[in-house]
């Protein structure tokens, strides 16, 4: 069932990233980050059994003739609250160019509902960046691995 579940999550994501998408000059973008995930039933506290978990987040310059500008990555936790800055300072991403962000197994400080709010620009209208997490944990034995995309915010 697990591997369904799976199957079919890494199916409906492929279909997102393969559909056109117009060119345009820059974006403010939204990613859905897991710094743990519930799991299981309820337990005598009323609360569900959970699972840390590590996000690399991956921006991805599809692009192949024109860079793009990462401007921002703010690190918010389930409640809005902002954790920090994980790109301090501008970062060019040549075509076909990738930055990666890296969220640690041990930090759960975002908690299960956590988020990237990410700002990028370009000189002139370009494709779109492919911006997505990679969540794993994969300790005693057992692996927790999924990905999630990011959407467009509308500004």
């Amino acid at each position: 069932m697990g591997a369904l579940i799976l199957a079919i999550f890494g199916a409906s994501s492929v279909a997102l990233a393969q559909e056109a998408r117009p060119l345009v000059k820059g974006q403010t973008l939204y990613l859905p980050i897991y710094s743990h995930m519930l799991y299981g039933n309820l337990g005598k506290s009323g609360k569900a059994s959970n699972v840390l978990l590590s996000a690399l987040v991956s921006i991805r310059n599809t692009d192949g003739k024109r860079p793009l500008r990462i401007v921002s990555a703010r690190y918010f936790d389930t409640h809005g609250k902002l954790l920090g800055e994980r790109v301090p300072a501008p970062v060019l991403l040549a075509p076909y160019g990738t930055l990666e962000l890296f969220v640690e197994l041990n930090d759960a400080s975002g908690g299960s509902g956590a988020n990237f709010i990410i700002k990028w620009d370009a000189d002139q209208p370009i494709n779109p960046p492919l911006v997505e997490s990679l969540h794993a944990n994969m300790d005693g034995g057992k692996a927790v691995i999924f990905m999630t995309q990011s959407v467009p915010l509308v500004e």
